[in-house]
């Protein structure tokens, strides 16, 4: 049945141990809470990002002023 659609035993396991996640009955983060993390994790690139930017800046500028 699953090669009706194409699809690998591998994706077919993982779509199981999801569901298993996601009813209670496996331990693991939902897919919701993946989903939280996920987006989570993109909010606080950014933050990140503007702070690496201005390390650098401010290690240029210290090398340029001696």
């Amino acid at each position: 049945m699953a090669w009706d659609f194409d699809l690998t035993e591998a994706a077919v396991r993982n779509c199981i141990r999801t569901a298993e996640v996601d009813a209670g009955e496996r331990d693991g983060l939902t897919s919701g809470e993946r989903g939280e993390l996920a987006a989570w994790r993109r909010e606080n690139r950014r933050p990140r990002e503007d702070v690496d930017i201005r390390k650098r800046a401010t290690a240029f500028l210290v090398r340029e002023t001696r």
